[in-house]
């Protein structure tokens, strides 16, 4: 079966790539966002590929998202690679620092075993102390930490990197949810109208007076440490649903009134009234004739929605109310280099640019879908 696009859609779709800026910013977030699923092979302390006595091991390709989720990995310990002491004389019983272990093969100059790194070797939670590089260094190409080091010695760049991934999906995921719960209930209230219309717009309007900052702030506050039963990468998770769900719940009632105010719009139009005559049911004319006009309108606020939902989790984080402290994240990269903004102002500096360029290319594709999707210019009446 050929999916077919309505022919109005086919021209928004070719005014949008016509406004450049909006559709190569579109293009390039599309592109960085792919590559973040691939992260774990180009950002990560674990080697793509181990020879050891003529065996392979391909340690990264077991952290792939999202294969974590289901797929259990063996932690490789020194001694699974002949490192019996390390080098504080210590059983290696632990798992392998494979920057270690490439420098030891590297300089035996007899030894046919190699390990192969990703293009940038550190991880976002791992410290890296096994070449003297100190807590809070500066940027350097020879360590290959391109953006320095944090106070826990791990690397900027990579906690930026995967920053980007959970802030995207958060933002993303954030947006569907506002999205469907301000779509939801604006098409009833709008479309039923009378008492239920009344009722309804009365409880949105003191929903959307709660005050949205406090009540987050509250409700993560009383979140009891999951640490202690659940992993790290699992308490990032779990964290960021609820995180997810308060965010929503407080975020929908904004758009219920621009759809309510559609809804009651577009049901006065004719090809309404002739689905009605016709013997369509309230359902069928809400969900397939009036919702597809209203969301022609709506739709121009979804780049924004997902503006407004990295800005709310960046400062969140910032505020210490976001996700667990020690996740990738750009709100609590700024809160680490803001203690140290004069002498190493490359923390706060990389942190800032990186949401400076994500919000700016987000900005730039919402004025192009504004302009592409303008509803005086185009309608989907049928």
């Amino acid at each position: 079966m050929k999916l077919r696009l309505h022919p109005q859609t086919l021209r928004k779709l070719k005014r949008f790539r016509s406004i450049r800026r909006g559709y190569w910013s579109f293009v390039g977030l599309g592109i960085a966002l792919v590559v973040s699923f691939f992260g774990e092979i180009i950002v990560n302390d674990k080697a793509l590929t181990v020879r050891y006595n003529g065996e392979y091991s391909f340690p990264a390709f077991g952290d792939l998202y999202p294969f974590a989720w289901f797929m259990e990995t063996e932690i490789l310990t020194g001694e699974d690679f002949g490192l019996k002491k390390d080098k504080d004389g210590q059983t290696y019983d632990y798992a392998v620092n494979f920057l270690e272990l490439q420098r030891i093969w590297e300089d035996d100059k007899d030894s046919e075993n190699f390990v192969m790194m990703p293009m940038i070797p550190h991880g976002p939670y791992g410290n890296d102390f096994a070449s003297g590089v100190e807590k809070l260094s500066s940027p350097d190409a020879a360590s290959e930490h391109y953006l320095g080091t944090d106070k826990e010695g791990r690397d900027i760049l990579a906690r930026l990197f995967y920053g980007f991934r959970i802030v995207m999906l958060f933002a993303l995921a954030f947006t569907l949810m506002v999205f469907l719960l301000g779509s939801f209930f604006g098409c009833i209230m709008g479309y039923f109208g009378g008492t239920l219309d009344m009722l309804g717009l009365r409880l949105v309007e003191i929903w959307a007076n709660v005050p949205f900052l406090y009540m987050v702030m509250i409700m993560v506050a009383v979140i009891p440490d999951l640490s202690g039963s659940f992993s790290q990468e699992e308490v990032i998770v779990i964290r960021a649903i609820i995180l997810l769900l308060i965010m929503a719940a407080f975020s929908w009632t904004g758009l219920t009134y621009y759809v309510r105010a559609s809804t009651y719009k577009e049901k006065a139009r004719e090809y309404v009234a002739a689905a009605r005559v016709m013997g369509a049911g309230s359902g069928r004319i809400l969900f397939v004739h009036v919702l597809p006009n209203v969301i022609s309108t709506i739709v121009t606020f979804l780049p924004f929605t997902v503006a407004t939902a990295i800005a709310s989790v960046t400062a969140l984080d910032f505020l210490n109310f976001g996700l667990p402290e020690g996740t990738p994240s750009w709100g609590q990269q700024m809160r680490v280099g803001q203690e140290f903004i004069r002498e190493k102002p490359w923390i706060i500096s990389s942190a800032v640019a990186s949401i400076f360029i994500v919000l700016t290319m987000v900005t730039f594709i919402g004025e192009a879908v504004r302009e592409a999707f303008d509803p005086k210019k185009f309608s989907t009446y049928e």
